[in-house]
């Protein structure tokens, strides 16, 4: 499996049978380029321009946009209902989280998660190898609440997102992504991993304590 970080809380996904991409952004209005992207199936959390870009995707057979739960050539998803706010959505609306099962390896993508997670919530979440959680506070949780949801959920890996990126039109609002580093503990301490592409080969490459991988954005 390689994933690969596009940019904001988009995400491609390629296994040995499919491709997903999820929360595709609009890059005019968001501000950052979004690349040619292709896959079999795409995933939206929640239904807010820099996230549903769908027509950015091409040669999709299946979008995924709300809970339940979807099945395709051995991939399993399973959308599970929270809110974009801490006001049980009130004043953002409804966020879908994506647990999905694909080549052995379960990934957990939060979308825009506003909150942190009910004990009800976390009875529906599988045991997670990769957790792709939003960092950069005002529209998502922050970093504090986000290591909280590392916590409750102890994935082998987690991949930050959502946070201030160069060249987008919210770069000023989000959080950098050193805030969270600092308070997952691991800034400048050398336990923080950089790359372009995440590759996961065999349940050796997921690490038994939870570790942070920072994915370099592909726009």
């Amino acid at each position: 499996m390689e994933i690969t970080y596009i940019g904001h809380s988009c995400f491609k996904i390629k296994g040995k049978e499919l491709t997903l991409v999820i929360d595709p952004y609009d890059p005019a209005q968001l501000g950052i380029k979004l690349p040619k992207l292709e896959a079999d199936v795409v995933l939206v959390s929640h239904d807010h321009f820099d996230h549903n870009y769908v027509k950015g995707v091409n040669g999709y057979s299946l979008l995924i946009s709300g809970q339940g739960e979807y099945e395709k050539q051995g991939m399993f998803v399973y959308g599970i209902e929270t809110f974009h706010d801490d006001k049980e959505g009130k004043e953002r609306g409804g966020n879908v989280m994506y647990a999905i099962e694909l080549d052995g390896f379960t990934i957990l993508h939060t979308g825009d998660l506003g909150h942190e997670l009910s004990t009800e919530t976390l009875e529906k979440i599988p045991n997670i190898d990769v957790l792709m959680v939003p960092v950069g506070g005002v529209y998502t949780i922050d970093a504090e609440k986000a290591v909280k949801v590392i916590s409750d959920t102890e994935p082998g890996i987690v991949i930050p997102m959502h946070y201030s990126e160069k060249g987008s039109k919210n770069a000023d609002l989000l959080a950098p992504l050193d805030k969270f580093l600092d308070e997952m503990g691991v800034e400048g301490n050398g336990k923080t991993k950089t790359m372009e592409k995440l590759k996961i080969s065999s349940r050796n490459d997921i690490p038994s304590e939870t570790e942070v991988i920072v994915l370099e954005p592909q726009h």
